[in-house]
């Protein structure tokens, strides 16, 4: 198989971009209100992010603004998003309409693309908030978590 150097690289810095993303999101601590794990409602501070990167509070309001900006700009992909699962057609139910299969994961696929859009914008502009000194820091823990690899799997249970 013959190596695309320029899809890799497309490839390394999107999957970067979500990495980032995820430990962003990841590290804002758990929900407030009655949201539960992953449910609706807004982050509460940045986490070990804030103290690793020595930010000001000047920079932790204004990335805690920027976060829930477009958290609740992205409400409205989320709930299309929760909509399109719920209205999947049933592949139990005996009959296969891969038409309707595939429109189903079209329209979330469309939807999942708004997102990481919005989520590279996002960190364009927490990107922009953070000093040179900050930006170095966070590479190199990009670059330590992504030599890291994938967590090991789970064991089989017997």
């Amino acid at each position: 198989m013959k190596l695309n150097w320029k899809t890799f690289g497309v490839a390394t810095v999107a999957g970067a971009l979500v990495l980032t993303a995820a430990a962003l999101a990841f590290s804002q601590g758990p929900p407030r209100g009655g949201g539960g794990r992953g449910g609706p409602g807004p982050r509460d501070g940045l986490g070990p992010i804030a103290r690793d990167l020595n930010l000001t509070d000047d920079q932790k309001a204004a990335i805690k603004k920027i976060s829930e900006s477009f958290a609740e700009s992205d409400k409205a992909l989320h709930e299309q998003l929760r909509a399109l699962h719920g209205s999947e057609p049933d592949p139990m139910s005996g009959t296969f309409d891969e038409a309707a299969v595939r429109a189903a994961a079209e329209a979330r696929a469309k939807i999942q693309i708004e997102l990481e859009v919005s989520r590279a914008k996002m960190m364009s502009q927490i990107a922009g908030v953070l000093t040179a000194e900050q930006k170095a820091q966070l590479a190199a823990k990009r670059h330590e978590f992504e030599r890291q690899g994938p967590p090991p799997p789970p064991p089989d249970r017997p």
